[in-house]
Order: C-alpha cells, then sequence, then structure tokens
C-alpha cells in the first residue's frame, strides 16, 4: 500500500532540488538605481497628450516629407545594420541558452587494419592480420547549473538582446529626426535661393534704368557703379546658396539609402504647419527614450556578470553518457552482444586559482560600476538634450516673429528711401543701404523660420515616445524576430 506514494515523494524531493538549485544563484539581483528627476521642465510649454505618440511628421501637412520618411526607414543603410545586430545578440542568446539542456550528438566509424605478423605480440601464421570494425554510438553530456553561472550568463545576453533592440529603435529615432531636419533645412535654403534670385533680377533692372539715366546724364557714374556692386552682391550669393542645397540633397538621399541626386519638393517653408510640443515630464523620459534604456540594459547585464563571474568559485557537476555498437561484423552491429555503453558523473572546482577567478570577478564589478555611471550620464545628457530643445523651440518662435516684423519694417524702409531718391531728397547711397538690409533681412527672416520647425524635430527627438514603435513598423526589422518587454520589465 505504501508503493502509489513513491510519485509524490519523487515530485516533492524534484521540486525541492530544483527550488534549492534556483536558491543558489549567486552574485547580486538587478534593481533599478534611484535617479532624481526635476518635477517639471526649466521651459513652461502647453501640454498636449493628444499628439505625444503619433507619426508626428505628418503634423507637417507635406506629403513629400511623409514619402520620404518611408522611403528611408525602409531603405537607411544604418537601419539594416541595426536590425542585423540584433540578430547577432539573439544568437548568442540562443547558444547561451542552449547550456540549460543536454547536447547530445552522435558518431559513426568504419575501419580496417592489417596487423604485423612479425610484431609484438607477433600474430601466428593461421589468424587473419585482417580487422574491420564497425563502431556507431549517441552521446549525451549536461552541466548542471548549480549555482547559476548559466542563468546569470542567459541573463546578461537577454539584456543585451534588449539593449541592442533599443539601439535599433534609437537609429530609428534619429533617422526620422534627420530626415525630417534635413528637409527643413532644404526647403528653408530653397526659399533663400527663391529671394536672391529675386532681388539680383530687381537689381539688374536697377542697373539697366541707372546706365540710361547715366547716359541721359540723369546721375552720376559713382550711383551707376553703387548700383553695380549691389547687383553683383546679389548675384554672388546665388552659386553658395545652390551648393549648399545641392549638400543637402545628397545628404538626404545617403539617409534616404539611395545616390545622391535630386530630392523632391513639397510644400514651401512658409506654408509647412507647425507642429504641436508634445506632452511628457521628466520622468517619462525613462520609459519613452531608447537610449536610456539601452543604458539601463547594459547595466542589466553587466548586474549579470557579477554573477557568473562569482559562480566560478563553486564546484560543477557534470553528468555524460554514451550508448553505441561495437562490432567486427556488420551483420553483428546491431545485435545486443555489440552493445556498448558508458556512463559517468564528474564535480569539479576550483582550489588554488592564484588570483584568476577574483580578476574576472572584479573586473565584472567594475564593468557595472562603468555601466551605472554611463546610465546616470545617459540620463543627465535627456534632461539637458530635452531642455534644450524645449527652450529652443520657444526662442526660435520669438526670434522668427522678430525677423518678420523686422523684415516689414525694412520694406517700408526700401521704399521710401526709393522715392526719396526718385524725388531728389536723397542720395542713391541711402536706397542701397535700405535695400540691401531688407536682403539680409529676407534672408535670415526665412533661416529663422526654418530654425523654429527644426527645434520642433529636436524636441521630439530629444522626448523621445511612442511614435518610434509606429515608425520602426515600416523599418527592417531583426529576422530571428526579437521580442522586446516594456521598459518595466528592466526593474
Amino acid at each position: 500500500m505504501a508503493r502509489p506514494a513513491r510519485p509524490l515523494l519523487h515530485a516533492a524531493l524534484a521540486a525541492g532540488v530544483a527550488a534549492l538549485l534556483a536558491a543558489c544563484t549567486v552574485g547580486p539581483d538587478y534593481r533599478r538605481p534611484a535617479t532624481a528627476m526635476p518635477p517639471h521642465w526649466r521651459i513652461d510649454t502647453a501640454q498636449a497628450a493628444a499628439i505625444a505618440n503619433p507619426r508626428w511628421w505628418e503634423q507637417f501637412g507635406d506629403p513629400v516629407l511623409n514619402d520620404l520618411i518611408d522611403e528611408a526607414l525602409r531603405g537607411n543603410r544604418d537601419l539594416v545594420v541595426a536590425a542585423a545586430r540584433v540578430d547577432q545578440f539573439i544568437g548568442v542568446l540562443t547558444t547561451t541558452r542552449a547550456q540549460f539542456y543536454p547536447q547530445i550528438g552522435y558518431s559513426a566509424e568504419a575501419g580496417r587494419s592489417r596487423s604485423s605478423r612479425v610484431g609484438a605480440p607477433p600474430i601466428p601464421s593461421p589468424a587473419d592480420p585482417y580487422t574491420t570494425l564497425y563502431q556507431g554510438a549517441l552521446s549525451a553530456q549536461w552541466q548542471a547549473d548549480l549555482f547559476g553561472r548559466v542563468r546569470r550568463q542567459s541573463e546578461a545576453a537577454q539584456a543585451q538582446v534588449y539593449a541592442t533592440e533599443q539601439g535599433r529603435r534609437a537609429v530609428v529615432l534619429s533617422v526620422v529626426s534627420s530626415v525630417a531636419a534635413s528637409y527643413v533645412t532644404l526647403r528653408t535654403l530653397d526659399a533663400q535661393l527663391e529671394i536672391a534670385r529675386a532681388t539680383a533680377a530687381n537689381f539688374a533692372e536697377t542697373r539697366r534704368i541707372f546706365e540710361l539715366r547715366f547716359k541721359g546724364g540723369v546721375v552720376s557714374q559713382v550711383e551707376v557703379a553703387q548700383v553695380e556692386s549691389q547687383y553683383q552682391q546679389a548675384l554672388a550669393a546665388i552659386p553658395e546658396l545652390g551648393r549648399q542645397i545641392a549638400a543637402q540633397e545628397n545628404l538626404l538621399s545617403i539617409l534616404l539609402g539611395r545616390d545622391p541626386g535630386p530630392i523632391a519638393r513639397g510644400r514651401p517653408i512658409d506654408k509647412l504647419a507647425t507642429p504641436a510640443i508634445p506632452a511628457g515630464l521628466p520622468a517619462s523620459l525613462l520609459e519613452r527614450r531608447p537610449d536610456i534604456l539601452q543604458a539601463e540594459f547594459n547595466l542589466v547585464a553587466a548586474n549579470a556578470d557579477i554573477g557568473a563571474a562569482k559562480a566560478l568559485y563553486y564546484p560543477t557537476l557534470s553528468l555524460t553518457g554514451v550508448l553505441g555498437s561495437v562490432s567486427t561484423a556488420l551483420g553483428d552491429f546491431l545485435s545486443g552482444p555489440a552493445t556498448a555503453w558508458s556512463a559517468a558523473a564528474g564535480l569539479a572546482g576550483p582550489l588554488f586559482t592564484f588570483g584568476a577567478i577574483e580578476g574576472q570577478v572584479a573586473s565584472a564589478e567594475a564593468g557595472e560600476r562603468a555601466a551605472l555611471a554611463t546610465y546616470q550620464q545617459t540620463v543627465l545628457g535627456a534632461l539637458r538634450e530635452t531642455n534644450d530643445a524645449l527652450a529652443g523651440a520657444t526662442s526660435k518662435r520669438e526670434e522668427a516673429e522678430a525677423q518678420g516684423k523686422r523684415v516689414l519694417a525694412l520694406r517700408d524702409a526700401a521704399r521710401l528711401s526709393r522715392l526719396r531718391f526718385d524725388n531728389g531728397y536723397a542720395g542713391y547711397l541711402e536706397v542701397l543701404y535700405a535695400e540691401n538690409e531688407l536682403f539680409s533681412g529676407e534672408l535670415a527672416a526665412v533661416r529663422s523660420q526654418g530654425e523654429v520647425y527644426t527645434e520642433l524635430v529636436a524636441v521630439y527627438r530629444a522626448l523621445g515616445g511612442g511614435w518610434v514603435d509606429a515608425a520602426e513598423a515600416g523599418s527592417p526589422q531583426p529576422r530571428l524576430g526579437a521580442a522586446v518587454p516594456p521598459a518595466a520589465a528592466a526593474n
């Protein structure tokens, strides 16, 4: 009657051994380090929670920009590299986890040999000196993870996968932001080139009129020279702006993953819509920015490396077994008498290592301290970058408004100066100064307008957010299908 209780006893014993092995995992368990986050940003901005996570670049209202970003997400080479790097670390994780299970293999061999008749011992004359031997076996070996070395290695490898995946998401964030900012810069240069060409055409007409007036004796040669200087100044700005446009097109082409060449245009810079500033508090950066999450997962891996190194102090238990057949006749190869097997268990551990293990532990602990400092520095850098972007978005908007008002004033000044000259109340030097100031002011106003959009792009890049999830859907994915947990899984 006592025999039925034995399976329950075996199950309880197995559960106890499993619990004991789990409790024997050496090394510190990871805890997210306390990080003092400011309660708010230095710049008070309107909160717009509804637009914190969508494809924010669509708020510019330019379909061409949307198409360029989609093309970059498909073809950017940095994204291909980042996806392949994730696959590399998934391969490392798979290899590491394989140590949890027995490694099973096989071997087979067929051979024929001849022994010497005059050797030691000699083969008697009637005996056949030729021998044929057939061997085949299945082997298995397994090392019990008594003190959690493999578990810590697996934990570190898993964290490295997650860190590399966050690195890939950081590349997505960078590519989208770079394409948007580069496109804004390109449209800004386009507008400046239009201003330079229009100004040069206007000055060319003025030069023609002054040449006619000079021939009629109405104006002096000095005034003709002043007009010529003004015209050449406007012409000189055109080739430089053309060079900058070509360079910007080349930059965008590389971001798109194509050969350098022309880039399609959509809305002009003054017709782009202005995206709202996204919502978010400083503490949300810990969950939203890929670079912070990457640094934290690197810290998780470094923490696990300490346990893997400390486990080297403890013994290892290895189990091996071989089952096969050995026969001199192929017909008897699978028969019972040909069966051969062996089984062994071994226990091994360090005794005197003369600092070999201590050095590995010290190295792992130093790596953990470095990873912690890197994580803390990444958080501080994210706070600085976000505060800079928010301050830049606010100041550039104010600057653009002031530059726009300045252009209106300069236009009035240039118009009135021209009237004074035409009516003989002022020399052309006054007109020259006013129109040159207007030309410079128009270029500066367009540049400030473009910088407003560039700073808004910087805000979205600095805050991170769920929009990266929407963007990465169209980017190259790891072939092995990495599963990335929510940020809370790092705790």
